[in-house]
């Protein structure tokens, strides 16, 4: 059985087939891959591209979504240790994956802890899609990969420098980015650097793809040539607490026009995975500027994980 919990489960000529295949998908949108299928969309965080988009995916290409969520009041449920809450009763993870199983042909999770992801695709039958936790988010990092290829035609020899802490978004772009051909840096203050395990695996891919994976906390080193700079929240979902020291470390790594000017490229553009606070990580003139390309590469979720769904669920199969 074949999942999607990490882009480095995939080797690079799978991920260039999705890639290829989602943008087919954006030229011709609608179809019927998934007709009789049914997804499960378990969001046990707040969600607005991911949700939105492959619930009109699923059904632009003939399928149903059934949307679990917290607030959704269909399903209240935490993972905690492994093990599902469901009101006062406990349902391992185990029993969750078996029964969705039994229901749908695949699911897609969004949650906090990789290993809930995890134990849903070794617990289950059907296949698996992780649509974010706090180590990775695979489905965002490929639909970067296409918006950036759709910009420049080829991501050989390009150079992508992620900035703000190493956290999720940079650990897919420094897994992903090497073997598409991109150069990547990630550029972090030293309190706040990507995991080591992820660097290592990055830097494993760049070796064998030819390619360079950089971890800096050196502004004007980092960016120098930079094809892409990529932003992200300085405050993510459930650091709230954390906020004043997270504002102050990353104090100074805002993505502005003289941030933009010291890439040395008049052509660079400005990525961000969204939301974003405005006048904290991006000032408004370059989210909103000739350099931006952020709602290009939000549309794009919706491509990659209709490609996605349709290499799971139809060319990999499910016998729900």
């Amino acid at each position: 059985m074949k999942h999607f919990l990490n882009t480095a489960d995939w080797s690079r000529p799978e991920l260039q087939a999705m890639i290829d295949e989602a943008r087919r998908l954006k030229a011709s949108p609608h179809g019927d891959a998934l007709k009789g299928k049914t997804v499960a969309l378990l969001f046990l965080n707040n969600s607005l591209r991911t949700r939105t988009s492959f619930d009109v995916g699923a059904r632009q290409l003939g399928g149903h979504a059934v949307v679990l969520s917290p607030s959704g009041g269909m399903w209240p449920l935490e993972f905690e240790d492994g093990v599902v809450m469901d009101g006062e009763a406990e349902e391992h993870v185990k029993e969750a994956a078996k029964v969705l199983s039994r229901f749908v042909h695949g699911i897609v999770i969004r949650t906090y802890g990789q290993d809930q992801v995890d134990g849903l695709a070794e617990h289950g039958s059907i296949p698996v899609i992780n649509a974010l936790t706090d180590l990775y988010h695979p489905c965002q990092g490929l639909a970067d990969l296409l918006t950036i290829k759709e910009k420049f035609g080829d991501l050989k020899g390009k150079k992508l420098v992620y900035v703000g802490a190493g956290n999720n978004v940079a650990h897919t772009l420094l897994l992903a980015g090497p073997l598409s051909g991109m150069d990547v840096t990630c550029l972090s203050p030293k309190e706040l650097p990507p995991n080591a395990f992820v660097v290592d695996a990055a830097r494993r891919n760049a070796a064998e793809a030819g390619t360079k994976v950089v971890v800096d906390d050196n502004i004007e080193r980092a960016i120098e040539g930079a094809d892409v700079i990529y932003g992200d929240t300085w405050v993510s979902m459930g650091e709230e607490e954390e906020a004043k020291r997270l504002l102050q470390i990353l104090d100074g790594f805002q993505v502005n026009d003289e941030f933009m000017a010291k890439t040395g490229k008049k052509e660079s553009i400005f990525m961000h995975c969204l939301p974003a606070h405005r006048g904290q990580e991006v000032t408004e003139d370059i989210i909103d500027g000739d350099h931006s390309i952020v709602f290009d590469q939000a549309e794009n979720r919706l491509h990659v994980q209709k490609a996605i769904l349709i290499y799971l669920l139809e060319k990999n199969g499910s016998e729900s």
